[in-house]
């Protein structure tokens, strides 16, 4: 349920606005556009939003600009601490994206950055039926995280990064629960979302999933 990386983020919470800032030479390439990423996601969202895996809450921030109610989900005690540090009356909760207390009222949107590939495929297929159940009516999930086009795309970024010495981003593409999006298609549509995907930048994709119908 991705809680086997929750000491990994505790030790990123201090150093994680730097990354994301691009001053990380080798992962400089996932985190491209990063705030045109965020802003896109908020902006495709309504009402009363989940979001998962909060971090140091710079999506939570746009999402709370544009007017959302918002209630965050993230295990990481390090990763929470910096997000109250920010926002004294955001809704923050101890769970991740399985595991996590019933919400009160309806969720017009599920969101989340950079974070869902923390589940393997099995543990996102649970997810996106658990979200299915608790979106109203046309609710969105909205996702963007690192995936590939396919196997071929995958063994090809595999290769790039090598070639550039990129050692510690190729171990996480690696050993992480990155997907495909023949894989997320299928998923998705399989709990009665109506899905898109926009590449946003090398690595990461825009998901836009529209809950349908009840399955």
């Amino acid at each position: 349920m991705g809680r086997e990386f929750i000491s990994l983020f505790d030790e990123w919470a201090d150093s994680y606005d730097q990354s994301v800032s691009g001053k990380d030479e080798e992962y400089r390439e996932v985190f491209d556009h990063y705030e045109h990423i965020l802003e896109t996601v908020a902006s495709k969202t309504t009402g009363t939003v989940v979001e998962f895996g909060v971090g140091t809450g710079n999506l939570t921030e746009k999402l709370l600009a544009a007017g959302r109610i918002v209630y965050g989900i993230e295990p990481s005690l390090g990763m929470r601490e910096k997000t109250k540090a920010r926002f004294n009356n955001l809704e923050l909760i101890d769970g991740d994206f399985l595991t996590f207390p019933q919400l009160p009222g309806e969720v017009d949107a599920i969101v989340s950055t950079y974070a869902f590939h923390h589940l393997t495929d099995e543990e996102k297929d649970s997810a996106i039926q658990l979200y299915s159940q608790i979106l109203k009516e046309n609710g969105k999930i909205v996702f963007a995280d690192t995936a590939f086009i396919n196997e071929a795309d995958r063994k090809e970024r595999h290769r790039l990064v090598k070639e550039k010495g990129y050692l510690n981003l190729l171990q996480d593409l690696q050993t992480e629960y990155y997907t495909t999006i023949d894989v997320l298609d299928h998923l998705f549509r399989k709990h009665g979302f109506d899905v898109s995907f926009e590449k946003l930048n090398n690595y990461v994709w825009l998901m836009e999933a529209v809950k349908t119908k009840k399955i």
